[in-house]
């Protein structure tokens, strides 16, 4: 994911809304907490966007709370079997879990920032043999992973993949094709 202002998938993971906890009243901003009130009052949580969330952390107006994509118990699902959890549907937009991530150890101190940063490293290793692996397989089967129950299969695992998962699924799935049709017909040339 780049970090590109006019990246698509930097917006769409900015977009995701965090957790926060103002530590000031903040005068006629009640409408970003979707309520009522005129004013945030000190200690009020409200969910905020990534982006906006970056402004009123840095300037010590707030702080925030670790979102539930990247909590306990999903640590702990991943460090078990990475390969299980179904990453798409832990954030919404896509299921950009990773670009997410990436932007949430901005945030982070250092301690905390290299601990996101080995679960995203490992949770990325770990599921990219099998994503590797499914996509050689479905590509084996024929076009569109083989059509009926394999196509429902190839669509099912391809749903749970997150984002760039899905577009390295994708490319070593034509790459699995390519390298078949030319093994096959450099085979023909040879009889």
């Amino acid at each position: 994911m780049d970090d590109d202002y006019y990246s698509i998938d930097s917006i769409l993971s900015e977009n995701q809304k965090i957790q926060c906890t103002f530590k000031v009243d903040i005068p006629d901003m009640g409408h970003l907490d979707g309520g009522h009130e005129r004013d945030i009052k000190a200690q009020s949580r409200v969910q905020l966007p990534l982006w906006l969330a970056f402004i009123l952390i840095y300037s010590d107006y707030a702080d925030f709370t670790i979102p539930p994509p990247f909590n306990s118990r999903v640590r702990n699902a991943l460090n078990a079997e990475a390969k299980s959890v179904k990453l798409s549907a832990l954030v919404g937009a896509g299921g950009f879990w990773y670009g997410f991530g990436k932007m949430i150890m901005r945030l982070l101190d250092d301690e905390p920032a290299n601990e996101m940063s080995g679960l995203l490293t490992k949770s990325f290793r770990n599921r990219l043999v099998e994503v590797i692996d499914q996509a050689q397989h479905f590509a084996a089967l024929g076009p569109a992973g083989g059509g009926g129950q394999s196509g429902d299969a190839a669509l099912a695992f391809r749903e749970g993949l997150e984002v760039t998962e899905r577009e390295l699924f994708l490319l070593a799935q034509e790459s699995a094709k390519r390298t078949k049709q030319w093994y096959e017909s450099t085979d023909r040339l040879r009889r």
